[in-house]
């Protein structure tokens, strides 16, 4: 198993012998209990798989790493005991468990955080972040020296009508005492009439707002093809509360009403250049989201061809780039219960789902997320890659009954042609071969995406040409989806007729879109056929046709 940010191996010489460094086993135990806990195998060396065969571990080892672990950290929860491998050889298996109530440190005030493979330290100006990720500290609950009684009475009417209106809100709710509902939406302390800072973020007044650290501002910046500014919106005099700014963000910036226009037979169709739900959708994660510990506004950059939103802070804990279509972290969980009663965001989980469906829906390739240092920067695409993949997308979702992860998989497939199963599970940000399964197997199932022969992760899936002819498609024919007995033929003639060439030649001939890995491997399948070979090395690396 691969060391990861759940799993880490050490040598036995990390805790037995002269060379033991209980120190460094200190540090990974406090990284891991700062995260989503982990597990640590003592026992067995970086470049092994299983422990030396017949290596046995002492009875009291497990009882000395706990004390030492217990004696040089803070809040580690932590328990040992010896496995014994398929290979009968003995390690120790450590088990580090998620401390989600305290931050844990060494016991000379050093703090880590698991992250990939690698323990880093935590400097002072994470330690907020992450005592917020952790719930050790709640910037939404945190109480104001502000009445509720002195809160601005069009926004506190304006919020009690729209949740009193909302179907998500249930009857006992609706028909409690005003001070209840603001209670029960964490708007006000409960032992007082003081509002928290969430209360105060929804009703309070704008001289309230401003008082209080790191009220949201939003800053809409507009570039020309030249990186040159040429507009500039700005919310920052604290006059409205979120659901206003929503609102304003989206109905004063001209640019999302813009649209493209597409045939569909004798109709006409606008398709819009930033689909309404996305932008919604990413306006309210940057409200939602962002981390209150950390100072900055929210920047929105719009350029010719693509739109950019930036929030301060970095992703919750636990969630990636990688991940972030499946992983759920609530970071202001109060927060998202009023802007998903008042339908202004989807259920916990389901965002990113939803703009993924909406972009392939609309022949768009999907959000591409980033994580700076101290920044989270989500980049949505302006054009239409392929129009004909809107077709396909609505004869889908309108003939068959599919359930949205398999549209998105659908939608990605169609959109690059041709995805091998390894594609897939990176670009749905997947564990492994068997959770692509309920992504891909309905598809194929109902014989809507076909796969090559090879039983490999290089197993290649495209859209089934049935699918293709029933929903009318008519994109440009591509060698992408060229099946692999096909190409091998194809690269032989080609050097066959040139005698010798490159992989850059060859592929300017043969077809560019080709990616270079499938080219690559059907050159080596001629090679070890032995009807071509290898002339050079690097970058003078050349193929030759053999007589």
């Amino acid at each position: 198993m691969k060391e990861n940010s759940l799993y880490d191996k050490k040598s036995l010489r990390s805790i037995w012998g002269k060379t033991k460094n209980f120190n460094e086993l200190a540090k990974d135990c406090v990284a891991f209990s700062n995260a989503e806990g982990g597990t640590i195998d003592i026992g067995i060396e970086d470049q092994e798989a299983l422990p030396p065969v017949g290596q046995k571990i002492p009875q009291e080892l497990p009882t000395i790493v706990v004390n030492e672990i217990s004696s040089k950290t803070c809040n580690v929860l932590l328990s040992a005991k010896i496995q014994v491998a398929e290979n009968g050889g003995e390690y120790l298996h450590l088990q580090i468990h998620r401390n989600s109530n305290a931050l844990s440190s060494t016991t000379s005030g050093k703090f880590y955080l698991r992250i990939g493979d690698k323990s880093q330290p935590i400097g002072p100006e994470d330690i907020s972040r992450l005592a917020a990720d952790k719930g050790c500290f709640h910037w939404e609950d945190a109480k104001t020296p502000f009445n509720w009684h002195d809160a601005d009475p069009e926004k506190l009417e304006n919020l009690l009508r729209n949740l009193k209106l909302s179907d998500r809100v249930s009857n006992f709710v609706k028909q409690k005492e005003i001070k209840e509902i603001l209670d029960h939406y964490f708007l006000t302390d409960p032992d007082s009439d003081c509002m928290t800072n969430l209360g105060v973020l929804f009703i309070g007044r704008q001289t309230q707002r401003g008082r209080i650290p790191n009220a949201p501002i939003v800053q809409c910046i507009k570039y020309d093809q030249y990186g040159e500014k040429v507009n500039k919106w700005i919310w920052d005099d604290y006059t409205k509360n979120p659901c206003e700014m929503l609102n304003a963000i989206w109905n004063v910036i001209p640019e999302w009403k813009e649209s493209t226009e597409i045939s569909e037979g004798l109709l006409r169709r606008n398709i819009l250049a930033y689909p309404e739900q996305v932008i919604r959708e990413l306006l309210v994660n940057s409200f939602v989201h962002r981390s209150y510990t950390v100072k900055g506004d929210i920047f929105i950059n719009i350029y010719p061809d693509h739109v950019e939103i930036v929030n301060p802070g970095r992703l919750p804990l636990g969630v990636t780039e990688e991940n972030i279509l499946h992983m759920s972290r609530k970071r202001n969980e109060h927060f998202a219960k009023i802007f998903f009663d008042l339908h202004l965001m989807e259920r916990e989980g389901s965002g990113y789902d939803m703009m993924y469906e909406t972009l392939l829906a609309n022949g768009k390739s999907v959000p591409v997320v980033k994580e700076g240092e101290d920044f989270v920067s989500v980049r949505v695409e302006r054009r239409i890659v392929n129009k004909e993949i809107i077709k396909v997308m609505q004869y889908a979702d309108q003939t068959y009954n599919m359930k949205q992860k398999q549209l998105i998989c659908l939608g990605l497939i169609t959109l690059h042609e041709s995805l091998s199963a390894s594609e897939l599970i990176r670009l749905l940000g997947l564990r492994d071969a068997n959770s692509l399964r309920p992504w891909l197997y309905p598809l194929i199932d109902k014989g809507l995406v076909t796969g090559s022969d090879t039983r490999t992760k290089a197993k290649e899936y495209r859209v089934s040409p049935l699918l293709l002819q029933e929903s009318q498609y008519k994109g440009k024919t591509s060698l992408k989806r060229i099946e692999n007995y096909r190409l091998k033929e194809l690269i032989a003639t080609d050097l066959e007729l040139y005698k010798t060439a490159s992989l850059k030649d060859l592929r300017l001939r043969i077809g560019e879109e080709i990616p270079a890995k499938k080219v690559r491997n059907q050159l080596q399948v001629l090679i070890d056929e032995g009807r071509i070979r290898k002339v050079g090395a690097n970058r003078w690396l050349k193929y030759e046709f053999i007589k």
